[in-house]
């Protein structure tokens, strides 16, 4: 069995077919069905079962694709920390992050890297959930992660780079904003701006379970995909928000809440920190919220 081999699985996967994965890979469509073929015989039975459009897992490649996928993205990481280290002209960083750390948190250090390391480049994946992104690492898509580094992420390394605090955005004028940290309760009347990024907990969005402790059920006025366009809504007077508050652009109204909700900052990966990464990770220690 051959890592090119379980390459060649893994392409048919994402690509759901023989043919755009041969074009993915540069190679003719009969010598991927050959090495396919080569390594269903090298495990025993098969992996693919051929669609009149498409693929579709067996119960064989169902259990052999994860393994597959982490030889194949170990062997891409390996190399890309290699040429990373060598600071050598086309060595890269993948980083995986959700939306609201990717677009608040990330641009300056990004930057700085880019200063700094102009031969190494860096691929950013984002996320919607913390549970995708641990998902994502678990299959070895990124070198790194930054996040709140659930239970569920599978890390050989990790390190607190920050303290993150959520804030509420206030619409223009509310008699709230400019003032001190304020109690959830006293948004009970106000209409709310959700998010589907919004954490999750026992199942629930962390905002409803909030509210309810609080004594209220919030009242949705607006319902957005991402956290910057939740923040604009509520800048804009769609209602209020919960976000982190470097997800908030200087001089939009937000204001804390008291008890503080706050909750630590990770990066993590699952292999040992090389050094371009621990360099990468000190540059976002600098820029995220202190603990």
């Amino acid at each position: 069995m051959s890592l090119r081999q379980m390459e060649y699985f893994v392409t048919v996967v994402e690509a759901d077919s023989f043919t755009r994965a041969a074009e993915r890979l540069h190679v003719t469509q009969p010598a991927l069905s050959h090495q396919i073929k080569a390594l269903e015989r090298r495990v025993g039975g098969p992996l693919l079962e051929r669609l009149p459009r498409g693929v579709r897992l067996t119960a064989m490649g169902r259990a052999f694709l994860p393994h597959a996928e982490l030889a194949v993205r170990g062997a891409a990481q390996a190399e890309r920390a290699a040429r990373a280290a060598a600071g050598a002209e086309g060595g890269e960083i993948h980083v995986a992050a959700v939306h609201s750390v990717a677009a608040g948190l990330l641009p300056p250090a990004f930057a700085r890297w880019r200063r700094d390391h102009p031969g190494v480049q860096l691929v950013l994946r984002e996320y919607a959930r913390d549970e995708d992104l641990d998902d994502a690492m678990e299959r070895g898509v990124a070198d790194l992660a930054v996040g709140h580094g659930g239970d569920g992420a599978d890390a050989a390394a990790r390190a607190v780079i920050g303290e993150e605090e959520v804030v509420v955005v206030l619409p223009p004028g509310d008699p709230l904003a400019g003032g001190g940290p304020v109690r959830l309760a006293a948004l009970a009347g106000r209409d709310w701006v959700r998010c589907a990024m919004e954490p999750v907990v026992d199942g629930r969005p962390f905002i409803d379970l909030a509210c309810e402790r609080a004594g209220f059920a919030p009242r949705g006025a607006v319902r957005t995909e991402h956290t910057t366009t939740a923040v604009a809504m509520a800048a804009a007077g769609a209602g209020v928000v919960a976000v982190p508050s470097y997800a908030v652009p200087p001089g939009t109204p937000a204001v804390s809440l008291t008890p503080p909700w706050r909750r630590p900052l990770h990066a993590w990966g699952r292999a040992a920190f090389s050094a371009p990464v621990a360099e990468l990770i000190s540059y976002l220690g600098e820029v995220a919220p202190a603990r």
